[in-house]
């Protein structure tokens, strides 16, 4: 037991030259390493997400599931773009229909798309989600509490129920539905092919199609370069697309509509020198 004891004191000397050590390194990281300042700030980005989520748990609770929980969310989340110097402008948020439901539509780059969602994310308004974050720690609770819409997109039928369901909750209930149709992150310069569910939503309701356009990120955050710096983000909200009179067979020719109007738009914010600079002359930007 003795020489058991004996040990505790080179074991506590240990630690504290790796403590020490750390308070060396990381500051040294920090400033010498562009990529481990990139991990560092990711790293704290989603890890306030999970602590911020934490907190709002509770408060969210008192209502238990409900849409109006994501202005909790909101609330919480607004004051990340002053952490990362981000700034976020946002343009053309009185094409807001003022009184009834409908559907947003928004580009998809990365998890930093939060910060432009929270910005203008109207009221009653929830994301449609992939299934796979409602296992993700608090943040998933968190988001259920709000009422996101969780989808498995890995079973078609499934996410075709979810969607009926959706539709009539969006005409009872007063609610709103923020989608990404490209279905995943895209960093291409470009956007991908419009998944149709959101559009097949917006006819089954006969509600309108509200277009968001964010900006590209290539001037403060690119995940292929390992770069994540201060910058702006321009957000565009776009006049709202009508649906009344429309039937399943005109989804495809709304869906190539809608995305030649933001694909449109989005060159065209992110080369005026106010939120992405030359992304797309270099390919392979964001993340």
């Amino acid at each position: 037991m003795v020489a058991r004891m004996e040990l505790w004191p080179g074991a506590w000397m240990l630690l504290l030259l790796l403590f020490l050590l750390l308070l060396f390194l990381l500051p040294t990281l920090w400033f010498c390493s562009p990529s481990a300042k990139y991990f560092f700030k990711m790293a704290f980005y989603n890890g306030w997400i999970l602590f911020l989520a934490v907190l709002a748990i509770p408060v969210c609770a008192v209502r238990g599931r409900n849409v109006e929980n994501m202005k909790i969310l909101r609330l919480m989340l607004l004051h990340i773009k002053y952490l990362y110097g981000i700034r976020v402008e946002v343009r053309g948020a009185h094409h807001f229909p003022p009184s009834q439901p409908y559907v947003v539509v928004s580009n998809h780059q990365s998890s930093l798309d939060l910060l432009g969602m929270m910005e203008v994310l109207p009221g009653r308004c929830v994301p449609i989600a992939k299934r796979e974050l409602l296992w993700a720690g608090s943040a998933g609770l968190a988001c259920w509490l709000a009422g996101v819409i969780f989808i498995d997109r890995k079973r078609t039928g499934d996410a075709i129920s979810v969607m009926s369901e959706v539709a009539q909750t969006l005409l009872t209930q007063d609610v709103r539905v923020w989608v990404f149709p490209e279905g995943t992150r895209n960093h291409n310069g470009s956007m991908l092919p419009f998944k149709r569910g959101a559009f097949h939503l917006a006819v089954q309701a006969q509600v309108p199609i509200v277009p968001i356009v964010m900006s590209s990120y290539q001037d403060f955050y690119c995940k292929k370069e390992r770069r994540f710096t201060s910058g702006q983000c321009q957000v565009r909200v776009l006049p709202p697309v009508p649906t009344e009179g429309l039937t399943p067979d005109d989804v495809p020719a709304l869906a190539d509509r809608v995305r030649h109007s933001m694909l449109t738009v989005f060159r065209e914010i992110s080369t005026d020198g106010r939120g992405g600079g030359d992304y797309l002359k270099k390919p392979g930007g964001g993340g």
